[in-house]
């Protein structure tokens, strides 16, 4: 029997004082608070190594705010951080746009909205689990091989790309729960395979202290 644990980490708060959707736009990198949050992330992973709990692997995104969360992580642990572009951001036809609320009333954009369980604005939820739950096979694999049994991983990624493929591995519908994430910043959701099968999931939130007033745009 072989046991191992990835552990699927949104990145922090963001500075984004324009309010823009900013998907997978170039330098958007984390907010005085987002950095606080990683730090905070960072102690829980190394109060679980204290504990005995193993992680021997780190990959995130290659978006800024993704490495800048994993930065602190990596220090804490002693490890290099992978770049993994399976956990990218969700793609939106809507990324760049201020105001969304107020931009999405122009006709021209109603096409976008017409099938949201999809969505039709952007990437499908089916092919953000396939290529997310792909990396987490994957670096769960490697780590076993390298590492045996009770390994760890850490990936860090993005709020819908981790909350459809937890939706996912519960056996729920992908676009009736698009919207009900429980996946806030900094949050850590944890998927532990046994035999290569899900046995147990968990979910925290180390900067839990930090989330009230959060600038928290959906789907970032």
């Amino acid at each position: 029997m072989s046991v191992a644990t990835v552990h699927l980490v949104r990145h922090g708060e963001v500075f984004n004082p324009g309010g823009v959707l900013y998907g997978r736009l170039p330098h958007f990198g984390l907010s005085e608070k987002g950095h606080a949050m990683a730090t905070m992330v960072a102690e829980h992973f190394a109060q679980r190594a204290q504990e005995g709990h193993r992680v021997v692997r780190l990959a995130a995104s290659p978006l800024q705010r993704a490495q800048e969360t994993a930065a602190p992580i990596a220090e804490a642990l002693g490890l290099e951080v992978i770049e993994e572009p399976r956990v990218i951001e969700a793609f939106s036809r809507l990324e760049g746009l201020d105001k969304i609320a107020v931009r999405l009333r122009n006709p021209k954009r109603w096409p976008l909205l017409r099938n949201p369980l999809r969505p039709s604005w952007g990437e499908p939820y089916a092919d953000q689990v396939t290529r997310v739950a792909g990396a987490v096979k994957d670096h769960r694999e490697t780590a076993l091989a390298e590492a045996g049994d009770g390994a760890e991983v850490v990936i860090v990624s993005h709020q819908l790309p981790i909350w459809v493929t937890r939706v996912a591995s519960e056996g729920r519908s992908l676009g009736l729960n698009a919207f009900r994430r429980e996946c806030t910043l900094a949050s850590v959701t944890s998927f532990t395979f046994t035999d290569g099968r899900l046995s147990e999931l968990n979910y925290t939130e180390p900067a839990a202290s930090l989330l009230p007033g959060t600038v928290n745009i959906p789907g970032a």
